[in-house]
């Protein structure tokens, strides 16, 4: 499994922003008034990520010998779920931000309340990309001395050829 790069975290995040903008300029469009997210989702996110580092922290112990033999399944499991949680922070802040930008180029002044909870929803997708990215690193195996060399001799064949 190759890790999460930052170029899709970019792509997503864009896309996020894109999608948030044009949710409040539709809503906007047919009078309706803009949207704001609940104020728990800030915090459901940051504990999201606690809870994929948690998850991932007995994976770490198991793969550097202090825990028990991991079960590479789990360990797969755990490494695609901290993947998901990063790029949905990803799209999580990104969307805030489409919201926070849409919100600053009307020509009145939103409501402080309006920015706090969209502000801690971008704090909150950060946090969660963060932990993601951190339980990837956790769950990541060390290389065997088998896979640096692929192209080695086969079984049966010794370093003289024969």
């Amino acid at each position: 499994m190759k890790r999460t790069g930052a170029g899709v975290l970019l792509v997503v995040a864009v896309l996020g922003a894109g999608a948030g903008f044009l949710v409040d300029q539709l809503l906007t469009a047919s009078g309706r008034p803009t949207f704001t997210p609940a104020a728990m989702l800030p915090i459901l996110l940051v504990l999201l990520g606690a809870a994929v580092v948690a998850f991932a922290i007995p994976v770490r112990r198991a793969t550097r010998g202090t825990g028990a033999s991991p079960d590479p399944f789990q360990a797969l499991r755990i490494a695609m779920l901290a993947k998901a949680s990063s790029i949905v922070g990803a799209l999580t802040a990104g969307f805030a931000v489409g919201l926070l930008l849409f919100v600053l180029t009307r020509p009145v002044v939103p409501s402080v309340g309006s920015w706090g909870v969209v502000l801690a929803t971008v704090g909150g997708g950060v946090a969660l990309v963060a932990a993601g990215l951190a339980a990837e690193h956790l769950c990541t195996i060390r290389k065997d001395d088998d896979d640096e060399h692929p192209g080695g001799p086969g079984p049966g064949i010794g370093a003289d050829g024969a």
